[in-house]
This record gives structure tokens, C-alpha cells and sequence, in this order.
């Protein structure tokens, strides 16, 4: 299963029940320039003049990574390339995330404090705050809002509820949120769905209505096809000054580049390694960040496949070089290694991955063999030219250390992530786990936790869940770095799957874009975005 895959696919896990970062300030204020863009992993890139004093008016389009398929960002579209701007911009969020600052600052909330050991975090509302139907945005309609999100499963609701023991409110303006554990990355929840606070008053009918305290309405919606956005007057943080925030939807990277560049669309969500490059070497403006595990290859180990045999997972592994799927699949432009964790990260540490080794691959391959395996295994991937590649690039390094590779293509991401989240029935598939240096644990925890409903893998280890737990609960940057590397070392040993590489995302703007804001995990504001009457170009 590609990167592109399973972000297009994670906002059907919910029906199937499947298992379901800065060079320059923040955007829009002043110029920013790289010496040279290729080399920044998070941050603004390219040259932009201030455009002067705002003004209002326009309309601004951005191609995101995918259209949305529903309105309520607790059917898994809390991240940047599954709908996470779009719900954004109706919902707003309870903290944003700054890149340049790496700290959390409130938005939607006034403040958010902890207590001594960061087991008690109180949040506090601000007193103007209110949804588009005018009811205020209250200590009640959180709780109602989070309570919505975790009756959904939605994206992070399994991390939430292993975390938080209790939720009390003793007044309207004051949440207060008891963790079963210290967590001093608590913020993060608050920059994804949680965060995004949808009014209780949205389910009224019985069926949900869009009605959240962002700087935009909904106007119009075509699923899978374009959302139009309408600026709130009576936005807590003042009237936006774009009339309208258009999101189109364009599935071709290199089509989101054109448009960009004619002006068919003011800005665009790009992810392909080598259309992300033909951004950047445009000298496009925008935003870059980077992810750790962009790509994985997903190993199956569950009982009754190949690899539960541990010596199969360390052939699979040894047998594939991440260098050689960059030239094959990502013209030479991604960001290749074995490691979970790259030189680039805050998180890189002494202990590397396992890498390539075709030696000691049919070694491993050659035991198992001797044993009664046949060396078969099945990839499964959907049937585009893109994916294909990939599925080809397994196939192609695997076979030469002496597995016999059956690719099976999906005709639909419905299909590929029924067979893969829902049946397991794969031996293995091309996916992202993208963990965010803002916070490694979250994403770690969702795909390698034991009893995780995201664990596709299959992988189960004691040792795992107990450093897992070890990460979330790091008092330090130093501790938490220090079980980073005993998590590696786990992998390296036990092999549940395959780092391919890093993932570099790039969101570029037209020049006249201005005030366009990044947090988290790719999530762009726009309540203070605006068009300037310079040229887009």
C-alpha cells in the first residue's frame, strides 16, 4: 500500500471498522528565504515580500492532498493530508503548534497549563468564543465535542482514552483533563481532532450538521469533489479577510503544480518526492515538513503467515535497500534509510537501522527454507502506475535475494484497505506511519502497540509496550530521546517492519498569498489569511 494510499484511504477506516518542523517565521509575515530550499527540512521557503497592510476580499483555492468525503473531522480527517485544513478552517483548534517556536500556543482555548508532573492539564476558553449557530463555546460543548470524537474511534481516540482517566468541568469557561500518566506532549491531542471543537448543536436532527467555531462556514460541498468556505463575521479572532476558502479537488501532484503556476489555485498539498522537488527547484513559496517513516514496508506477522517466522522478517528486511527504491520510484528525489529516525530528526540517535544486506538476507531466507517455507509472499498494492512502481520495487529486490513475490492489485482503496486493515490477508504492503517529530509517541503507539487497532502488523512484544509507555511518560527531551533508541533497538531485533524513508511534504503558494499559518502535521490556518494585488506568479 503506497503513502498516497493510505492517506486517501484513512477516511474509510471508519465504515469498514478496519482498525481503525522552521528557517524563517511563521507564514504571510515578512520575507523568507533558504540558501537552499532542498536542504530544509521544516520550514518557509522561497523569497516573499510582506504584501503590504492586509485586505480583504477573494477568493483563495487550495488543492489538498485529498478531497473530504464527509464534514466531521471525527471520521478520521484530523491530519494535514486527510482533510485536517479543511476541518480547520470550520472547526478551528484548541492549540496550534508553532514550528519555529516548537512549543504549543493557544487558539481556540485562551491557555492550557499543567500541574507540577504534567498529569493534570487545565484548559481555559476564551469568553468570546462562539460557534456559527451563536451558542458559546463552553466548558460543556468541549467535553460534548471530545465525547462526539471517541464515540466515532476516531483517529487518535485510542491514545486518548489509554491516556486520560477523567475529564471535569468546574465551570463553564474551565476543562479539566486528568491523565492515567504524565505526559508533557499533551498539547498535541488539542492540534488535531480533539481540538477541533464541533457544537453539540450539530447533531440536533439526528444527523450531523457542520456547525463549528472557525473563521469559515460551510457554503457549499460536493464530496470528493470541492468545498467552498464562507468567512464568519462573528469569528472570535475577528472577520477573515478572504470572502471565501476554496478547496478543489485535483488528484494528480503535477496537476496541483500547474494549477499553482497558471493560477488556477493559490496553493497546493504536495507529497511525491520528485513533484515536491520540481516545487521547490521553481523556487515555489511555501511550507516544507518532514515526517519519520514516510515509508514502510508493512510486514504481516500474523499467525499463519510467512513472516511470523522471525527469520522470513529479517530476510524481507535485509533484502530490501531504501537507495534503490529512491532511483526506481522516487526519481532520486526522496529521502532514503533504514533508520526510524534520520539525521534530520531532533530524535536521530546513536543507534542505527538495520539496513541492507542481501547476504545475510538469503541466509535468514535459506534457514527458513531448510525448515519447509516455500519462499512465497504476497504484496498487496492498488492497480495505478504510481503504486505499481513501488509494488515492482519490492518485488523486483526481494526475488533477487530468493523470494518468490505475488503481487495482488486492489481495484479500489476500499478494497486494498479491507484486505489489509480488515481481513489481513497480505504478506506485505507499502504504507506511511509519518511520526511527527512534534511528538514521536502518538503514531508510535497506534501502529506498534500490542492491542492497538491500528497495529495492521499484526506485531505483539512486551518489551515494545512497555517502551512505548516509557516514551509518553519521558520527563526530558534527553530521556525520551534515550528510549527512541532502545525502541530501534527492539526493531532492529525483532523486524515488524521495513523503514523505507523519511516523507519531505511541501505546501507552496502563489506570491500574492499571504498570512496562511502552519501547525501541526501539515494543518494550514486561514483565519488570517489574505491576496494581495501583487502578481500570483
Amino acid at each position: 500500500m503506497t503513502r498516497s494510499s493510505l492517506a486517501r484511504a484513512g477516511t474509510l477506516l471508519t465504515a469498514l471498522t478496519a482498525a481503525t518542523v522552521l528557517l524563517a517565521g511563521c507564514a504571510g509575515g515578512g520575507s523568507g528565504s533558504a540558501t537552499d530550499a532542498s536542504d530544509v527540512t521544516t520550514g518557509l521557503v522561497g523569497e516573499q515580500s510582506d504584501g503590504g497592510d492586509p485586505v480583504s476580499g477573494g477568493t483563495l483555492s487550495y488543492a489538498t492532498y485529498n478531497g473530504v468525503s464527509s464534514l466531521d473531522p471525527a471520521d478520521r480527517q484530523d491530519g494535514g493530508a486527510t482533510g485536517g485544513s479543511e476541518m480547520a478552517a470550520i472547526y478551528d483548534l484548541l492549540m496550534r503548534y508553532d514550528p519555529e517556536t516548537k512549543a504549543y500556543q493557544p487558539q481556540l482555548a485562551q491557555s492550557l497549563e499543567a500541574n507540577g508532573d504534567n498529569t493534570v492539564w487545565t484548559l481555559t476558553l476564551r469568553p468570546d468564543a462562539t460557534f456559527s449557530d451563536g451558542t458559546p463555546v463552553d466548558a460543556a460543548a468541549v467535553r460534548w465535542s471530545i465525547g462526539h470524537y471517541l464515540d466515532k474511534k476516531a483517529t487518535h481516540s485510542q491514545v486518548w482514552k489509554a491516556t486520560v482517566a477523567d475529564i471535569q468541568s468546574p465551570d463553564p469557561a474551565t476543562v479539566v483533563f486528568i491523565l492515567k500518566q504524565p505526559w508533557n506532549e499533551f498539547p498535541i491531542m488539542f492540534t488535531t481532532g480533539p481540538g477541533m471543537i464541533v457544537a453539540p448543536s450539530s447533531m440536533a436532527t439526528g444527523t450531523f450538521t457542520p456547525i463549528g467555531a472557525g473563521p469559515f462556514t460551510v457554503e457549499k460541498f460536493a464530496s470528493q469533489d470541492e468545498l467552498v468556505l464562507a468567512a464568519r463575521p462573528d469569528y472570535w479572532d475577528g472577520e477573515p479577510h478572504l470572502a471565501k476558502l476554496r478547496f478543489p479537488a485535483i488528484v494528480s501532484e503535477q496537476g496541483k503544480l500547474d494549477a499553482l503556476h497558471t493560477g488556477g489555485v493559490q496553493a497546493a498539498y504536495l507529497r511525491g518526492a520528485e513533484v515536491v522537488h520540481n516545487a521547490l527547484d521553481a523556487g515555489d513559496v511555501g511550507y516544507v515538513y518532514t515526517v519519520n517513516m514516510g515509508g514502510v514496508g508493512n510486514i504481516n506477522q500474523r499467525e499463519g503467515r510467512a513472516a511470523s517466522d522471525e527469520r522470513v522478517r529479517k530476510a524481507i528486511v535485509a533484502g530490501f535497500d531504501p537507495e534503490t527504491f529512491n532511483q526506481r520510484v522516487e526519481g532520486g528525489y526522496g529521502m532514503p534509510g533504514s533508520d526510524m529516525f534520520q539525521d534530520w530528526s531532533r530524535w536521530h540517535g546513536s543507534v542505527a537501522g538495520s539496513g541492507y544486506d542481501p547476504e545475510a538476507a538469503k541466509k535468514y531466507l535459506a534457514e527458513a527454507k531448510a525448515d519447509g517455507y516455500d519462499g512465497k509472499l504476497t504484496y498487496v498494492g492498488l492497480n495505478d502506475p504510481a503504486t505499481q512502481s513501488s509494488a515492482l520495487a519490492f518485488q523486483s529486490m526481494l526475488q533477487a535475494v530468493g523470494f518468490t513475490v505475488d503481487i495482488v492489485y486492489t481495484t479500489s482503496i476500499n478494497d486494498l484497505v479491507k484486505r489489509m486493515y480488515a481481513q489481513h490477508d497480505y504478506d506485505i504492503g507499502y504504507a506511511g506511519f509519518n511520526i511527527l517529530d512534534e511528538s514521536p509517541f502518538v503514531r508510535l503507539y497506534g501502529n506498534l502497540f500490542s492491542e492497538s487497532s491500528s497495529n495492521v502488523l499484526g506485531y505483539e512484544n512486551p518489551r515494545m509496550d512497555e517502551l512505548l509507555g516509557k516514551l509518553q511518560t519521558a520527563p526530558s527531551d534527553e530521556d525520551r530521546l534515550a528510549v527512541v533508541e532502545d525502541i530501534q533497538t527492539v526493531v532492529n531485533e525483532t523486524n515488524p517492519m521495513l523503514v523505507v524513508n523519511s516523507g519531505k511534504y511541501f505546501i507552496p503558494w502563489s506570491k500574492n498569498s499571504h498570512g496562511i499559518t502552519p501547525s501541526a502535521d501539515g494543518i494550514m490556518l486561514f483565519g488570517n489569511a489574505w491576496l494581495s494585488s501583487e502578481s500570483a506568479s
